[in-house]
């Protein structure tokens, strides 16, 4: 027996619970992960230019806010999944079910803005093995999901963004393409949900954004 809330309870009532409290509060951070404007992302790529590994670290950010990706499906990203036999970036690529969250594949499509800076990065790693990790980490293998999301966290709490996290790229990229007019369906696919209500909770609204509303 287990006390729980004030009161005993079983073992499984323990678990049942704490599995819902952990669901809860893991929806709760997505909602709540902090989506940055021009100038907040500026900084952010600003500071990690004076990191240890700038450019990675700097590619790693824009992956996350102009793909959309998870940390996880950053961190299993390989050299083929970005770039093709000849060295050139793919312009789309299929993310497999082993690298995405659950089990289902997709394509992400990569818009001119992130393949510039792809290209980029390109000239600092090998691209001869395509099962290379795209992003290394400090032992020279793949990060973990884990270790992904505390890079994300390590960068925005140095330049105080205490409520921004690994999703806060992926709730910028959905909410960005929404205020241009991109319907909740194909940013459903574009985002890899299998529901469109859990598209909607991504979607940031603020009082700029209603102000501007009103006058449409």
């Amino acid at each position: 027996m287990r006390r729980l809330f004030g009161r005993k309870t079983n073992t499984s009532d323990f678990i049942l619970k704490a599995n819902i409290t952990l669901d809860f509060e893991g929806e709760f951070a997505m909602r709540q992960a902090q989506t940055l404007n021009e100038a907040q992302l500026r900084r952010v790529i600003h500071y990690c230019r004076s990191r240890r590994h700038p450019i990675r670290d700097e590619t790693i950010i824009l992956v996350s806010f102009y793909a959309g990706l998870r940390a996880k499906e950053i961190a299993a990203l390989t050299v083929g999944n970005i770039f093709d036999e000849n060295g050139a970036v793919r312009t789309q690529f299929i993310l497999s079910a082993q690298q995405s969250k659950g089990g289902q594949t997709r394509t992400v499509y990569l818009n001119q803005r992130l393949r510039k800076a792809l290209r980029e990065y390109g000239d600092y790693i090998r691209l001869a093995d395509p099962q290379r990790p795209l992003f290394a980490s400090q032992k020279g293998g793949h990060f973990s999901a884990n270790t992904m999301c505390q890079l994300f966290l390590d960068i925005y709490k140095a330049i105080g963004l205490k409520d921004a996290s690994s999703h806060s790229g992926r709730r910028t990229y959905i909410t960005r393409l929404a205020n241009k007019g991109v319907g909740v369906r194909l940013l459903a696919a574009l985002a890899g949900h299998s529901h469109i209500s859990t598209t909607q909770r991504y979607i940031d609204v603020n009082s700029e954004q209603l102000s501007e509303a009103v006058e449409l």
